[in-house]
Order: structure tokens, then sequence, then C-alpha cells
């Protein structure tokens, strides 16, 4: 019946602590057999209890009050699988007046007799207490105002002079985030318990027995009687089980007299505890212990409650944001930039402080992240393996880039198009903050009450440690969210590959034939040229055909740079762009005769630009508005500085637009475009194009209806 002889901090976590082989001797114990037979019982039994025991002795021949006869009796009638629940009642034998506490477990039949000195009608009032306070923890509506109201009520209850709840995190240390003490003495509240201050055996037996009581920590235990070679008893459901040596002297070394702590489970998991000291013994009858029991259960019920409501809160919160990114990509031609579209959304959903996006080779940035910086970043995310990368310190990196990441150490990385290399990288700061330990949580060799060895903590004086390089780790409900919103990504870029497909297909056809008509018109002018054709006539046809086939083969090698991540290869200088836009609308007025062009500029404006790219840009606007525009009205061109900031307007009447194609106005091959009567020699690219040549100058276009007129706006910094 005995446990391992000697328990040090070397071997505290393999101590067989359920089967300790001992009770506290503030009461007396007794096992039995399915039978009725008993097996063990306490040293303390037959003086406490004033019984003879021997082995095999049958419980009914027991001189024991009748209701524990009884209840040992339903007790043994109501087991299943060889365990029965608690059942509790006061008794009396001879002077003495006990809480008899009878359950079954492992096909055991255990009766404990623990001593009370608070009489009956006292302990009821406890109980009303207790009742009442349930009722105010109920109507609390946050964890830290619900476990600092359950800290105060337990003590009322209870008598003890410190309550304090703990809150476990992840690495299972626990930080004191609610107390009510005694005024003398020194405050615990704030400060964090290392992991190892619970053993993984000792964690367990919180979960499965979520109340246990020391009633004295300087008591001798009294030990088990059975027979020899019979396993050992386990107690992991008894009220009376010894306790560690190791957990003696770490409450003996915080001046502790007696201690109870009370498990808040939640899911089946040990997700806080109410941890309660006194200096002196203190011994709390068992109905008062089991009203605290369930004010623990409570509390877990509210805790799962509050959490669920905020997963519920940001689920919803998510399933928002993602139906409108969803919907953004699957009309946007380019996800890098539908996404920084939603990019505080997304930061939002993900509690993310900035955004990092990348498909081609192109890095588009959301936040106060250093351009060079989130290259890197995407570059040290592995090419293949999951599609959902966590990082959560510094550590966590490629070392050849820890130095450069500060102020950033957690990353959570989405995968969304392996194809195209698209990444969504959403990052979180490093968090320099304080721990407050209770003493300094290494533990140290030197001579205690067990020899010289490895020893609980001797000082619980406050010990601060910096902790830098860390990111607030990503939890659950965000890895949920990311992951759902990396499936709908995977959804999204399917579906795009397969409408590029489809349009990659198209475009080659209307390529072919495109350029087959400007090339069957070289071929027919030189013939005729062969043959003494009108020279004059036959060179202006071959110039008009290979200008038409070298603006088609232009945006299609433009589109591929772009799609490519190779950009357009901007060249910027001072240009004076009245002198650009005066060369190219003389150009379109001479080509098209017919056609109203009214100018508005000042007489110089000089801007950083691409002086070839912007004549492009305005080139297509031009181009658009004489294709689509009303016959016979003029096409307005407006070039003024406003804000500082340079403003190019293109004006022509025609209806609006429909409100179903603008989603797409920008994308390349729409059907819109494609095929259009009114612009048969056109791709569909040129706004792609226009709009990619705008961005890369850092500016802006846009589109509105304005008194009967289809506007496009550009805006460009000077």
């Amino acid at each position: 019946m005995q446990a391992i002889d000697s328990v040090t901090l070397d071997n505290c976590a393999d101590e067989p602590i359920h089967i300790p082989g001992s009770i506290q001797p503030h009461g007396a114990l007794l096992a039995f057999d399915m039978a009725g037979l008993l097996l063990a019982w306490s040293d303390n039994a037959a003086q406490l209890l004033g019984l003879t025991l021997a082995l095999g002795m049958p419980l009914a021949q027991l001189p024991l009050p009748a209701e524990v006869q009884a209840a040992a009796t339903d007790c043994v009638d109501s087991m299943e699988d060889g365990e029965a629940p608690a059942t509790a009642l006061e008794v009396a034998i001879g002077p003495l007046r006990f809480d008899c506490i009878v359950h079954a477990y492992q096909g055991r039949l255990i009766v404990e007799f623990e001593l009370r000195d608070v009489p009956s009608d006292a302990v009821a009032a406890f109980a009303l207490k207790a009742h009442a306070a349930i009722d105010r923890l109920k109507r609390q509506k946050s964890i830290d105002a619900l476990l600092q109201l359950a800290t105060e009520q337990v003590r009322a209850i209870t008598g003890f002079d410190r309550v304090m709840a703990y809150r476990f995190h992840q690495d299972d240390s626990g930080d004191v985030t609610a107390e009510a003490r005694r005024e003398d003495l020194e405050p615990y509240l704030g400060r964090r318990y290392p992991a190892s201050d619970i053993p993984a055996q000792a964690r367990r037996l919180y979960i499965i027995n979520t109340l246990r009581l020391i009633a004295d920590t300087g008591y001798t235990p009294s030990p088990l009687r059975g027979r020899a070679g019979d396993a050992p008893l386990d107690l992991s459901h008894s009220v009376l089980r010894s306790v560690s040596p190791i957990h003696i002297e770490y409450l003996q070394n915080m001046g502790v007299g007696a201690s109870m702590s009370v498990s808040i489970v939640v899911a089946g998991r040990l997700w806080g505890l109410l941890a309660c000291h006194h200096m002196l013994p203190l011994q709390v009858p068992y109905s008062i212990r089991m009203a605290a029991d369930v004010m623990a259960q409570v509390i877990a019920s509210l805790v799962q409650s509050i959490e669920a409501r905020e997963r519920a809160r940001l689920v919803e919160a998510s399933a928002e944001v993602r139906t409108r990114v969803m919907e953004t990509l699957l009309h946007h031609d380019e996800p890098v930039r539908a996404l920084l579209l939603h990019a505080p959304a997304l930061c939002q959903s993900l509690q993310a402080e900035a955004l990092v996006v990348t498909q081609y080779g192109k890095v588009m940035v959301h936040g106060e992240v250093d351009a060079e910086l989130a290259a890197r970043m995407v570059a040290s995310l592995p090419e293949g393996g999951a599609d959902l990368v966590e990082r959560s310190a510094v550590g966590d990196w490629p070392l050849e880039m820890q130095a450069a990441l500060a102020p950033w150490a957690g990353l959570l990385a989405l995968r969304f198009d392996p194809a195209t290399g698209g990444w969504l990288l959403a990052l979180r700061r490093e968090q320099i903050h304080t721990i407050r330990w209770a003493g300094r949580p290494e533990k140290v060799v030197r001579t205690g009450p067990l020899g010289p060895r490895l020893t609980p903590r001797g000082s619980f004086d406050e010990w601060r440690e910096m902790v830098r390089g860390r990111a607030v780790s990503w939890d659950a409900a965000e890895k949920l969210a990311a992951s759902q919103l990396l499936g709908e990504m995977h959804r999204a870029s399917v579906a795009k590959h397969v409408e590029t497909d489809r349009a990659r297909a198209q475009l080659l056809a209307m390529l072919g034939h495109d350029l087959r008509g400007p090339l069957h018109s070289i071929n027919m002018a030189a013939t005729v040229l062969q043959h003494g054709g009108a020279a004059s006539t036959m060179s202006t046809r071959i110039q008009a055909s290979s200008t038409r086939m070298e603006r088609l083969i232009s945006q299609v090698l433009d589109m591929s740079r772009i799609n490519g991540g190779l950009g357009l290869g901007l060249e910027r200088s001072q240009v004076d762009l009245v002198l650009l836009l005066q060369d190219l609308l003389d150009e379109v007025r001479t080509a098209h005769a017919d056609l109203r062009i009214d100018a508005r500029m000042p007489a110089t404006l000089n801007a950083l630009v691409d002086g070839d790219r912007m004549m492009q840009v305005v080139s297509n606007l031009v181009s658009n508005a004489r294709h689509h525009g009303m016959h016979g009205e003029p096409i307005e061109v407006i070039l003024a500085e406003q804000d500082g900031q340079v403003l190019l307007e293109v004006r022509n009447v025609a209806p609006p637009i429909p409100a179903e194609l603008l989603p797409m106005l920008y994308s390349p091959l729409k059907h819109a475009s494609v095929g259009n009567v009114r612009n048969r020699g056109g791709l569909g690219l040129g706004l792609h194009i226009a709009q990619e040549i705008v961005q890369q100058h850092g500016g802006q276009i846009a589109y509105r209806y304005d008194k009967l007129q289809v506007v496009f706006a550009v805006t460009l910094p000077r």
C-alpha cells in the first residue's frame, strides 16, 4: 500500500500521487471489495472510529451507523464499470461528528470519515451564502469580473486568508488574474507561476477530482494497512488522500498552513484554478467545500459561454470579411491588389498589424513594413509543404534574417495560389513585456528537509523577467479564421485559373484573327508594288497595317510583363505634360478628321513621369472615348494641377457603363471588350495596362458618370 520511498524534484513528475499509501490524519478511511469485505484501512481508523479491524471483515458486521451501511449498499448497487459517484452524509460516532463520504472506484468501495467541528446550522448558513454567490456569478459579463467575484465569494464562505484565481496559458504556466486576501498579506495578483509547479500527473488529478483540501500542511500521514501483495489503493477521488511531500514543502516555503484548490475545467482542459491559502491549519466542512466546487463548475460554464460568444462574434466578422474579399477576388484581375483593398478588414479578422501580399513575384505591403524586408519575408517561406505557415517568435525565422526583423516577430502566412507564388502574410509586432514571476522559476540544488537535492522555491518574492523576440501567439479562433479564408481563396484561385485559361485561348484566337488581317493587307500591298502599283498608296497601307500589328503585339507583351511580375520598366524624367498632350491630340485629329476634341490645359505643367507610357495611357482613354462615345459629340480632355497633383480627365457623351461591368472594368480580356462591334481591333487590354502604368507612377485611375458624360480621371504625383 506504500508509495515510492524517496521523492525529489528529479522524480516528482513520475511520483504516483494517486496511490500515496497514506491519508491525511483528520479523518479515517475504510476500503472494501465488491462483496463488501474489508480490503484496507487507515492506521488511525481503529482509534478514531472505535473499531476492531481485520482483513476480510464484512461491512455489514462493522458497528457503523445504519445510514453509513445504507449509503454503502446504495453505492454498490449503483456501480457501473466498478465506479459510483460520491455520496455524503453527516454521522455521529461516539462523541465525534463526521462528514462521511462514500464512493466506488476501480471496483473498490471507499468509505471516508472526515472529522467536523462546525455545527450543522453554521454549515447551512454558509450553503445559503454560496447559493446567493452563484446567482451573482451568473450576472457577470466578463471573465475578469467573474474571477474577481469568485475569489471574494469563495473566501467569504470558506474563511481562507487568501483566495487566488489562476488562468493557465497554452504552456501550462499560470497567471494570478484575481485575488481576495487578508490585508496584511503580500499581494500575488499579476504574478506568474511556472508550469513545473503542477506536474502532469497532478494536472490529471485536478481534472478528474476537482477539489482537494490540505487541512494542515504540518500533518503526519496515516499509512494504509492491507494484504501484502495487493495492488495499491487508488485514491484519485478520495477527499483524505495524502499529498506529495514535495508539494507540502512548497506550501511550507510559502508560509501556508492549510490549502484548498478548486479546478476550473473547460472542455476537458484545466483552464484555471481557485487556490486557497490559510496561514494556520483550517478544516473546511465537506458541504462547504462542495459549494465552492459547484461555484467552480458554474464559473467553468460561464467561461465557456463567454468564450463561445466571443468566438461566434469573431467567426461572424471573419465570414463577412471573407464574403467581401471573395466578391472582389472573383471580379478583380489582380488578386494582390484585390486583397489590399480589404487590408484593414483582413487585419482586424486575423488580429494582424500589417499584411504582405505577393503573386507572380510582385510584393505589395499594407502597414509599416519595409519593402525590402517584406521581399525577404516572402523569400523565407517554404516552396512546398503546408499552405499555412505559423511563426510566433524571432527564433522561428531563418537565422540569416532574424537581426533584420525588428519590430516584427509573428507570422501567419497563407499560400492561396501555389502555381503563381501567391501568398498572404499576416504580421504581428514583437511584444516586449515583463513577466512578474512568483519567485525565480529555476530550480536550485540545496539541502532541504528531504536532504541535498533539487528543492521547491524557497522565495516567492516577485522576480521580473523581460521577454523579447516574441509576438502574441495566434490563437485557435484566429487560425480557424485564417484556414477558412485560405479555403475560400483557393477556390477563387481555381476559378480564376479556369477563367484565365479560357481568356488565353480567346486571346490567341483573337490575336491570330487580328494579325491575319494586317498581314494579308501588307502581303497584298507588296504584290501590288511588285506589279507597278502606286507606291505612295501602298506604302501608306503597309505602314497602317504594321502599326496596328505593333500595337496588338505591344499590348500582349505588356500584359505578359504585368502578369509575370516584371513591371513595365518605367523610365521617369521631367516632362511637360502640356506639350506631350498637344502632340498626341494633333495626331488623333489628323487620323480622324471628323473627330472633335476640346482640350483645356495650362500653359505648362511639368511632372516626373515616363513620357512614352503616359502617352500610352492618354491614347488608350481617347481611343475608348472615340469608340464608345456618342457620334458627333466632342471628346473633352482636361489637364490641371490640383492639390499638388496632376489631374487628367477624358470625357465623352455616352450612356453610363452598366453597373455589372464596373467590377471588371480594368480586367484584361473582358467579355464586353473582346470582339466588341464598336472596337473590332481591341483585345480588352487597354484599360488594364493603363491602370498598371498609372499605379506604377503612384497614381490612381477612376471612372465616374457626370452630367451625361463618361469620365475617366487620372491623378498622379508631380
